[in-house]
């Protein structure tokens, strides 16, 4: 296409992309052990080999504490081998390679994580559900040095780029919303003090980063319901990072534990997320009240745009759009409003091979129907579209997707 910008390099710090393209850090559930697999990598690996300027590792809890999942990686000292041929199969592709580091906070069980689940306040997750933890005062600047181990270690494991994960209802998020964030302390109340966490945690990891690994911040634009973070603070939650010096910022929104959906848009196929569970009474329980704990909000492409082109009218630094691409043509019509790369995830899982396509075909357009199989799978086994699997699925699940789809 005429001037587009999608295949020309793009710039964050000290990392050069060859073009403006990025697999977001969507769970991808292949790290049996809390370790990368072999399917991990070829899953990276593929999505490097089909163009992509950066393909990021999702979710590496900085601390044992931070597993939401058990097919969740923990970034650790002995994994560094593994990572490290992962960030090789990468690199040789041609593609740069990043990995999301945080921690869940409250979304978790205790035999997950192997401790009574840590939040900005104590109460209980009914999502989960369980009861959590407020973390004490004495606790927080050891958890901000975990952060910045956890730079160290994907320097180590060959990554060019972190990803800190500031949003989605996890720890950082729960600190700064005030759904989640009822501290008397100063790390409570005004939203000074409720970014105070998430200062103190990019204090460390720009320390970490040195002047030789981009930092990249994935924030809520919007936690997605009310009583949540609105626009008016995340933009400053924003400038702030600008401030704090990080070099491109993710814009986001929604809470995993109470508006899912607002993150991905659509329907959670409730048939599905039920089938490969193995809790028996939360099975049955997501089958009785699922629709109405997990309602449904409507997917349009690039349905963050609205809120995001807000974003860019004051940030200054690098932005990267993320949520509902599966066109070519959208991807464009972001690029020149002035956002410097865009992310995907499904339309990536749809097709690992999606951005060399779009260098071929002006009007290239993924597959993806919206159908959330990949969501409603990833949460007990590894993530996957329907539409690449070697099993058969059973006939409620198929009429389930050809429902959704069908829309």
């Amino acid at each position: 296409m005429k001037n587009s910008k999608l295949f020309t390099p793009v710039t964050f710090g000290p990392l050069t992309l060859r073009n403006r393209t990025i697999r977001s850090a969507a769970f991808e559930g292949m790290c049996p052990g809390n370790r990368p697999s072999q399917m991990l990598l070829d899953y990276h690996r593929s999505v490097a080999e089909g163009g992509v300027g950066m393909t990021t590792i999702a979710y590496a809890s900085v601390t044992r504490s931070g597993l939401s999942f058990p097919r969740q990686l923990w970034l650790r000292p002995e994994i560094i081998p593994g990572l490290r041929e992962v960030t090789d199969a990468v690199h040789k592709e041609g593609a740069a390679a990043s990995i999301q580091i945080g921690h869940c906070g409250n979304m978790s069980h205790k035999s997950i994580c192997g401790v009574t689940p840590l939040s900005a306040s104590s109460g209980f997750n009914i999502y989960s559900p369980t009861f959590v933890r407020g973390m004490r005062k004495e606790e927080l600047p050891e958890m901000t040095k975990a952060y910045g181990r956890a730079v160290n270690l994907a320097r180590e494991s060959g990554f060019d780029a972190v990803e800190v994960h500031a949003g989605h209802g996890y720890l950082i998020s729960q600190f700064l919303s005030p759904y989640t964030n009822h501290r008397k302390d100063e790390y409570g109340g005004s939203l000074q003090n409720r970014m105070r966490f998430m200062d103190e945690v990019m204090a460390e990891v720009m320390e970490a980063a040195g002047n030789d690994m981009a930092v990249i911040v994935k924030m809520n634009m919007r936690d997605g319901f009310r009583g949540g973070m609105e626009i008016d603070e995340t933009m400053q939650v924003a400038k702030r990072l600008e401030r704090s010096g990080v070099h491109a910022l993710v814009l986001s929104g929604g809470f995993v534990s109470k508006a899912p959906m607002y993150v991905m848009r659509g329907a959670m196929p409730v048939k599905t997320l039920t089938h490969y569970m193995d809790c028996w009474w939360l099975k049955y329980g997501v089958k009785l009240a699922g629709r109405m704990m997990i309602p449904t909000v409507p997917f349009q492409e690039a349905y963050f745009l609205e809120d995001a082109l807000k974003f860019r009218a004051e940030i200054k630094i690098p932005l990267i759009y993320v949520g509902g691409l599966v066109s070519r043509q959208k991807i464009d019509e972001v690029l020149d409003d002035g956002f410097e790369a865009v992310q995907m995830a499904r339309a990536l899982l749809n097709e690992p091979g999606f951005v060399n396509r779009m260098r071929l075909e002006e009007k290239a357009r993924c597959n993806c129907g919206h159908s959330n199989y990949c969501i409603g799978r990833m949460y007990t086994l590894e993530m996957a579209c329907h539409q690449h699997l070697n099993e058969v699925l059973p006939p409620c699940l198929r009429k389930e997707i050809e429902q959704l789809e069908n829309k």
